[in-house]
């Protein structure tokens, strides 16, 4: 195990041991995120569904299998941790809310985000699901709407590629803006390709 590996083994215990998440912890969840120091795409999303918790897998749903269809990989590339890191705003299923799932939690991001980050060198494409994660680290550089920080997502590259979150609730939203599938789906997965064949 390198250096990297272990201060990321270090890292997930502090998640786990840390009072922000003691009711989880208690409640034998485990935090539920991927990432593996030879990772060379970062996938950040907005925080696990109550399936992903129920399976201690992120993304393992049908936006989990749109997302993998949108980069052009499979199930077992996905989960490679050499390959893929999965790391949303929060690791932990926040719960549902009136309208949905409650959203990440304030502060979880900022807290461990860039201790992991600092463990994975590696990584050469930030793929940013959601308004949450795209506010997050676009900061000032996110457009009013997620339409239009998705629609320019250029702006962004090479470093990063905000999406619109492949949820099958979200059929509204593709179905409005047909340029998404049309014009940027084939660039990420142009882009995810020339990552992978680097190997």
């Amino acid at each position: 195990m390198n250096s990297e590996d272990i201060t990321l083994a270090k890292i997930k215990n502090s998640i786990i041991t840390d009072k922000q998440n003691e009711v989880y912890t208690n409640n034998n969840f485990a935090p539920i995120y991927q990432a593996g120091s030879q990772a060379r795409i970062l996938i950040v999303g907005q925080a696990p569904g109550l399936k992903a918790q129920n399976s201690a897998t992120i993304w393992n749903d049908k936006s989990g299998d749109r997302l993998r269809m949108w980069l052009g990989v499979s199930r077992e590339q996905f989960f490679d941790p050499n390959i893929f890191a999965l790391i949303p705003m929060d690791f932990y299923y926040p719960g549902k809310g009136q309208s949905g799932d409650l959203p990440p939690r304030q502060g979880f991001a900022e807290k461990w985000h860039p201790q992991l980050l600092a463990a994975l060198k590696h990584i050469e494409l930030i793929v940013l699901i959601g308004t949450y994660a795209q506010n997050y680290y676009l900061k000032d550089n996110a457009h009013k709407s997620l339409t239009e920080t998705v629609r320019n997502y250029k702006q962004y590259l090479p470093t990063y590629f905000p999406l619109s979150h492949p949820s099958p609730l979200n059929f509204r939203w593709r179905n409005k803006n047909p340029w998404f599938e049309q014009e940027v789906i084939p660039t990420l997965k142009q882009l995810v390709q020339q990552i992978l064949n680097k190997q």
